[in-house]
């Protein structure tokens, strides 16, 4: 496949501006305050970027995975955090894909206007991690409701979300041939669901991610919360998956240009022994170096998202750029509080903040070890190692 990326600088230059509007300070006032960014989730609602993916028939911009990409990588390089509302793109894709008519045409309007946020997406559990096909979260079936019974863990931004996807098992593990089959998908309104069977409770954590754990108690909720086929949930969730790290990719590449940009300016400016601390090799090596892995990860994020629009497999460059990209970013943001030695542990410089938050993405959506192990199987075709 011929790389052929658009640059989108239209819509970088459109996501710039709104973002001048929430410099360092605001994230550092809601660090401090542990509080949820709603004015900036509102912008990037009201502007449409948050319903890029969403086809126009129903109401959204009907861009592609690359563009959307674009939003976010932009977001991170201007010093923001996406984190917020990224869930949006991804999960949605699952309803758009597999969804009902009914579905599609009840949600994708209201999700692409603000009137409804589709943010919280509940898979991990407590016992299971990373092994999806182990949940023990059960929906069953019992006339026109489905009674959820369970516990998910790390389901981010469910206090600021009225819509829940959900991964649940409909047949026992053991009763099915292939360990994924039997789990189904579901999106329902958690706003009446809260103090009815869900009880959320908040998880505190060293960045301000809005993360929680979520208890099923009998809740019951429509049958018509079922997304597609009963059974056939997991493979519904995959191509969200992809989705999820091509795009958490985009943010980690944003990040790092975000810390080569703030690293190199100082170096510039900041003088000791009566010189820039830029002029000394010791300095200006691992900002270039920084710098080129930046670029060569950005190479495979663009090649991932351009597959994953053209409808191509893409399983293994997804997981590639997401590993490439948060490597890049990690190694960008040590290199970055290293520069500004000191100074980079004060809050008002942000690096500190950035450092904490870009972190995250060498464990999540999926660690590295779970990538390589993926590429050694799927690729390579080395024996499964777990």
């Amino acid at each position: 496949m011929a790389l052929e990326s658009e640059n989108f600088e239209d819509i970088r230059s459109s996501v710039r501006a709104l973002c001048a509007d929430f410099p360092g300070e605001y994230w550092r006032k809601l660090d401090a305050d542990k509080a949820y960014p709603t004015e900036f989730v509102k912008t990037m609602t009201e502007s449409g970027f948050l319903g890029a993916l969403i086809p126009e028939e129903y109401d959204g911009s009907g861009l592609g995975l690359s563009a959307a990409t674009a939003i976010l990588e932009e977001i991170h390089k201007s010093g923001c955090n996406a984190a917020a509302c990224h869930a949006q793109m991804y999960t949605m894709g699952t309803v758009l894909r597999h969804g009902s008519d009914a579905q599609k045409s009840g949600y994708l309007p209201k999700i692409a206007s603000g009137e409804l946020r589709l943010q919280a997406f509940g898979v991990t559990e407590p016992s299971s991690g990373t092994d999806a096909t182990r949940i023990k979260t059960t929906a069953v079936k019992d006339g026109d409701e489905y009674v959820v019974n369970g516990q998910k863990v790390w389901t981010s931004r469910i206090e600021h979300s009225d819509l829940m996807l959900l991964l649940a098992r409909t047949s026992p593990r053991e009763e099915n041939e292939k360990r994924h089959q039997g789990m189904s998908v579901f999106l329902f309104d958690i706003r009446g669901a809260i103090d009815n069977g869900l009880t959320i409770r908040p998880i505190a954590t060293m960045i301000n991610h809005a993360t929680t754990e979520v208890f099923f108690d009998d809740l019951r909720i429509p049958a018509n919360s079922l997304i597609g086929e009963e059974g056939s949930g997991f493979k519904y969730i995959l191509d969200g998956m992809n989705a999820e790290r091509i795009l958490i990719s985009s943010e980690c590449i944003g990040d790092a240009r975000w810390f080569v940009e703030k690293a190199s300016s100082y170096a510039r400016d900041r003088s000791v022994f009566g010189r820039p601390i830029g002029q000394n090799q010791g300095v200006q090596f691992p900002i270039a170096k920084a710098y080129a892995a930046t670029e060569a990860a950005d190479l495979m994020v663009k090649k991932a998202a351009l597959m994953f629009d053209a409808g191509e497999p893409c399983g293994a460059e997804a997981n590639m750029a997401k590993m490439l990209a948060a490597d890049a970013s990690w190694q960008a943001a040590d290199m970055c509080l290293q520069t500004h030695g000191g100074f980079g542990f004060a809050e008002e410089y942000d690096v500190e903040r950035k450092f904490r938050e870009t972190r995250l993405y060498q464990i999540a959506p999926i660690s590295t070890n779970l990538i390589l192990s993926y590429i050694a199987e799927h690729v390579l075709g080395l024996p499964r190692s777990y």
